[in-house]
């Protein structure tokens, strides 16, 4: 055998290794090629991640800042519409008519109400302003005695005055004028009746405006013609001299008359004619 010429075996054996090496570099190309896509992959995706997180906190952000300025408008506007206003007034709008808030109506109802249920109040304690615009009464005017009789209790709010049937000293805001029962009771000036009431003190009684502030008071009536509104001229009846309560017993029928100037008591003597 020549020398030069090797085993066949030898040749079969370098073929296959050769073979191997080959098939094994292949492999590692495959493999680093597709970890070097793997690892590509891998930080797109998380690069994306990413940017979609940016995204989402400046949105959030965005939507945080919008409806904090939302609700800082919201209860900062002074132009809030209640429901049943703002109905009311989109159901006027489109009939070509504005209507007043339901609070107006309700305070408009409730004074016509009250209005109504003052003038309609017959010898019961019933206040209304009346029209004075026809009455005026002032410091010089003067007063026409509206009883017969004479005055046996005097005003006295300085000092107290001794009251018969009481058996007390107390203050007088009036003065107490004797009369016959049944005489007529005239107006001492014209007024507006705002007043008329019954007392256990005083019984009934009856109350005229007469303008700037004056007022006067007659009590220990009976037989009433005139209800509150009505305008009384002076002199013209506001009832008879009724007999009197328990509290004059001892003092006999008499007119209580009362001057008030804006609610307080003034002598009526500095007013008697």
């Amino acid at each position: 055998m020549n020398k030069n010429e090797r085993p066949s075996f030898l040749k079969g054996k370098g073929a296959a290794v050769g073979i191997v090496i080959c098939f094994v570099a292949v492999i590692a190309l495959v493999g680093a090629y597709t970890f070097s896509n793997y690892q590509r992959d891998i930080d797109e995706q998380m690069a994306k991640a990413g940017e979609q997180a940016e995204e989402l906190t400046e949105d959030m952000g965005t939507a945080t800042e919008d409806t904090t300025e939302g609700i800082t408008e919201e209860t900062t506007t002074d132009d809030i519409v209640l429901p049943e206003q703002e109905n009311s007034i989109a159901g006027d709008t489109e009939n070509g008519v504005q209507s007043q808030p339901s609070g107006e109506e309700n305070n408009a109802d409730s004074q016509s109400d009250t209005s109504g249920e003052s003038t309609g109040t017959d010898n019961s304690a019933a206040a209304t302003t009346g029209d004075t615009s026809g009455v005026w009464f002032s410091e010089d005017s003067t007063l026409a005695w509206p009883a017969s009789g004479a005055v046996i209790m005097s005003y006295s709010m300085d000092q107290t005055v001794f009251f018969q049937t009481l058996e007390q000293y107390k203050y007088n805001p009036a003065m107490i004028i004797s009369g016959e029962a049944g005489e007529m009771i005239g107006a001492s000036a014209a007024g507006i009746v705002t007043n008329i009431e019954e007392t256990a003190q005083t019984g009934t009684t009856v109350t005229l405006d007469m303008g700037n502030g004056y007022s006067a008071v007659y009590g220990q009536l009976s037989d009433v013609p005139v209800a509150v509104g009505d305008y009384v001229g002076a002199g013209e009846s506001l009832g008879t001299l009724s007999e009197p309560t328990k509290y004059y017993s001892v003092e006999g029928p008499n007119l209580y008359f009362e001057v008030l100037k804006d609610g307080e008591p003034v002598d009526p003597m500095n007013f008697m004619e």
